[in-house]
């Protein structure tokens, strides 16, 4: 006889679920942004302000010389200080629960708590949202900075980066180079080049991170195999663990968002900065009853943009073959 619905078995039987919330299937590592807001001082948090302003120092006092006895010293105005200005931005999504949802969402029935996933969801999705317009090669006009706009290709171009002309200051110029190689053939010169030219000379500030896209991480770390070791008698490791790459002490990654451009970024948290308004980092708010619908809306919202500090410190190599 046939099944008038579901069936004798499913009808006496429990699914049997597995774990207690859903498994990802979608999200990946989103490494610049955890790059810059997890404890390696690339966040800055304020508390205020009508824009975000960089004091910078872009002069000597050009006063000083040598001189004779009784010479009279150079005695002018030198200016010395300027700022850069980047205007906020605003970044939300919202998270809708509905009456009926909720209550088919509770007692034994409850698999797992659909609120407490949705929220979680909702924050790796504005991670990721953010994550991918860091990396954006013509953001809109509402949206954050990201590294082509900061460090682009060429930085000679008549663009005002924090309201500064990059074309007429040179000393606002971020760093370059055309990789120019085949089979990465040049790859590790040019990181040896772009290493120290986002360097202060010998002690001082040195890039302390990159990112590239996949196939130019996998390029870089096969140059490495001469350098494997093995350690141990009994096992062997045949490649490099995936989480970092260093490259003169800069850990090296790749970010899924870069997928295809054939770059790879020198950074410096003391020079490019996540600036975030305080209190309105990845905020979830409180949920709210629309007076014409039985639901409860959450938003969660990030106020802040992707600023440069120090342009010279940062670089990019580019058309990596």
């Amino acid at each position: 006889m046939a099944d008038p619905n579901i069936g004798q078995l499913l009808a006496s039987t429990w699914n049997r679920v597995v774990g207690d919330k859903p498994e990802d299937q979608i999200f990946r590592d989103v490494w610049m942004f955890n790059r810059l807001t997890m404890g390696n001082g690339g966040l800055l948090k304020l508390d205020g302000g009508a824009q975000i302003e960089i004091p910078l120092e872009y002069g000597t006092n050009s006063t000083f010389k040598s001189y004779s006895d009784m010479e009279a010293l150079d005695v002018y105005k030198v200016d010395t200080f300027d700022a850069a200005q980047y205007s906020w931005k605003e970044h939300a999504g919202t998270i809708v629960t509905s009456l009926i949802e909720i209550f088919k969402n509770s007692g034994k029935a409850k698999k797992f708590d659909i609120l407490e996933a949705k929220i979680d969801n909702a924050i790796k999705s504005a991670k990721r949202a953010i994550n991918a317009m860091l990396f954006a090669a013509s953001p809109a006009s509402k949206d954050f900075h990201s590294l082509p706009v900061l460090v682009p290709d060429d930085p000679t171009t008549s663009t005002s980066i924090g309201t500064i002309n990059q074309n007429t200051f040179t000393w606002w110029r971020s760093n370059t180079k055309q990789d120019g190689g085949s089979s990465f053939s040049e790859l590790r010169a040019n990181m040896r080049n772009m290493y120290n030219s986002c360097s202060d000379g010998a002690f001082n500030s040195h890039p302390t991170f990159g990112v590239a896209d996949q196939t130019v991480f996998e390029g870089y770390e096969g140059l490495l195999t001469a350098n494997e070791r093995f350690t141990s008698k009994s096992e062997g490791e045949g490649a490099f663990k995936n989480e970092v790459l260093k490259h003169k002490g800069m850990k090296l990654a790749y970010d899924p968002e870069m997928s295809g451009t054939a770059r790879m970024y020198f950074l410096n948290e003391d020079a490019i900065k996540l600036v975030v308004a305080k209190g309105i980092f990845l905020k979830l708010g409180e949920p709210i009853e629309p007076a014409n619908q039985t639901i409860d809306v959450r938003k969660v919202v990030t106020v802040g943009n992707l600023v440069a500090k120090q342009r010279r410190r940062l670089g990019v190599i580019y058309s990596i073959a």
